[in-house]
C-alpha cells in the first residue's frame, strides 16, 4: 500500500519509486562478515522528491509486523542491538578487535 509522503525538507509531495531489498550487515573483501550471512535484508519503500532530491526510505508494512532482523547482546554492556553492527551502538566495544 503506497503512503502519501510529504517532504520534509520542501513539504512537496513526493513520487514513491519502488520497493527494494536492502542488504543488512557489512560488506568485506571476500565473503563479508560472519554477521553479513545471518542479517538477512530488510524491504523498503523508495520515495523521491523532484523539487530538492530528497530520497526516503520507509519499512514495508511486511516489516512492521515482524521481527526480522537478527538481535545480540553486547558481552561488555548487556544491550541488545541488531546483530549486524561491528561494533555496539551503546558503548562501540568491537566484537572483530
Amino acid at each position: 500500500m503506497l503512503k502519501k509522503v510529504k517532504c520534509l525538507h520542501c513539504n512537496t509531495n513526493m513520487l514513491y519509486i519502488r520497493s527494494e531489498k536492502l542488504q543488512l550487515g557489512e560488506t568485506g573483501l571476500l565473503m563479508g562478515h560472519l554477521s553479513n550471512l545471518v542479517s538477512g535484508a530488510l524491504d523498503v519503500d523508495i520515495y523521491t522528491c523532484k523539487e530538492c532530491g530528497k530520497i526516503e526510505f520507509f519499512q514495508t508494512e511486511s516489516n512492521l509486523d515482524t521481527e526480522d532482523i537478527a538481535q545480540k547482546e553486547c558481552p561488555n554492556c548487556g544491550e541488545t542491538h541488531d546483530f549486524d553492527y561491528a561494533k555496539c551502538p551503546f558503548c562501540k566495544y568491537d566484537y572483530y578487535a
